[in-house]
């Protein structure tokens, strides 16, 4: 599955068979990468397609120096079950 950064729409993005999957993002105090919604088609769930938007909105934020929080309920509980992915200190 390939996912694709849109830095103009703060999102990233994979197409999947029902629809483009996102993962909507924004920033905290400029250094903090907040996670803020992600949506996945009815269609393609079941697929990992949100677990592909969050390690690549993950890898982004390392590149980037950027520490992450997150808003989005589906992200929240992804990072608890995955602390070890989180980059930068904990937000």
């Amino acid at each position: 599955m390939t996912v694709r950064h849109d830095p103009a729409g703060h999102r990233f993005v994979a197409d999947t068979p029902g629809g483009q999957g996102e993962l909507i993002y924004g920033f905290f105090a400029d250094t903090v990468l907040n996670l803020e919604h992600t949506e996945v088609p009815p269609a393609a769930r079941g697929l990992h397609v949100a677990d592909a938007l969050i390690r690549a909105a993950l890898a982004w934020a390392r590149e980037q120096g950027y520490s992450v929080m997150a808003t989005c309920p589906f992200s929240q509980r992804w990072l608890a079950a995955h602390p070890d992915e989180r980059p930068g200190p904990r937000a």
